[in-house]
């Protein structure tokens, strides 16, 4: 039986008057340096996102996000890696929340609903994503070629297409099919789309759609040998 904090804090003063032992005890410079931690990450985030409001992502180096957040360039480069790297710390809170909805949230996003809806569902919600971040999403993957492939975001949206692919049309090729339907999905694609061409995000959608209904009827009629 799990023992309240009272009856825990009584037993170690009974055994050691009425001090916990040690190894209890965070260390005060380890717990300084967190505090430290999370301030500085905090600080360069928040500097960071306010100049690529000013600016753009393309506008903002490395060397402006640590003057204006106050901190030392390798600090910033401990933390982070390189310029991709803290882009994509910029989009983590809203791609975390984006992957639990596909994962475990309310259909037709998450589970519950047929494969084709959720498929729908998947799409629309990254053109939303895309809508809302999508500078900092293009500069994060333009970074290095194919290195947005290599990351766990893609690979996560890689995995949830080909799984539910495969539910949809179990006889279609959906490792080489979730590649294909992503490309579309690309932050570089379709802001060229959106602000070059000029496509609604409703047309869009409406495309996503009968992208992914081209796709599942080609396979059902023509399934791979």
């Amino acid at each position: 039986m799990d023992q309240s904090p009272e009856i825990l804090q009584k037993e170690a003063g009974a055994g050691g008057g009425g001090r916990l032992p040690a190894s209890a005890l965070p260390l005060l410079d380890e717990a300084h340096e967190r505090a430290d931690a999370a301030r500085n990450r905090n600080a360069i985030l928040c500097a960071a996102q306010r100049l690529v409001s000013e600016r753009g992502a393309d506008g903002v180096t490395m060397d402006e996000v640590a003057c204006a957040a106050g901190v030392g360039k390798g600090t910033l480069f401990r933390r982070f890696g390189d310029r991709a790297g803290l882009l994509r710390a910029l989009l983590d809170e809203r791609e975390q929340a984006f992957q639990e909805g596909f994962i475990r949230g309310a259909p037709p996003l998450g589970p519950g609903a047929p494969a084709r809806e959720r498929l729908i569902a998947f799409g629309h919600g990254r053109l939303d994503l895309i809508e809302v971040q999508g500078d900092v999403l293009a500069a994060a993957e333009a970074v290095a070629p194919g290195d947005r492939l290599l990351h766990s975001v893609y690979g996560a949206h890689r995995a949830h297409a080909s799984a539910l692919l495969a539910e949809a049309a179990p006889a279609a090729d959906r490792d080489y099919l979730a590649d294909v339907l992503l490309c579309t999905l690309g932050a570089e694609l379709v802001l060229y789309q959106r602000r070059v061409l000029g496509m609604p995000l409703t047309r869009l959608k409406d495309c996503w759609v009968a992208l992914l209904d081209g796709v599942l009827a080609g396979t059902t009629a023509n399934p791979r040998p």
